[in-house]
């Protein structure tokens, strides 16, 4: 596995920890702020963990398939995923 996976994977885990702890704050009725809070980290780890996944997937698979010129539809795939994420 490569150094930006073992990353993702990472923040991946850490989310799921905080994610199960906002679930225990929710069934605890702890305050709104707080909740919302924890909601807003966990986002920033699953952001950290795209953007992570995307860095090596144009590192190695778009690059790989630029040099053996089937680079093309990669391209389109990254410029899907953009879309997406400027929603």
């Amino acid at each position: 596995m490569n150094p930006e996976r073992k990353k993702a994977l990472q923040s991946l885990k850490t989310s799921r920890g905080q994610i199960e702890g906002i679930i225990k704050m929710i069934e605890d009725d702890r305050y709104c702020m707080d909740i919302s809070n924890q909601i807003i980290a966990a986002q920033g780890l699953l952001k950290k963990a795209n953007l992570l996944i995307l860095r090596q997937h144009l590192n190695h698979c778009v690059k790989d398939a630029c040099m053996s010129e089937k680079g093309e539809e990669k391209i389109e795939e990254i410029i899907t995923v953009i879309e997406k994420l400027i929603k």
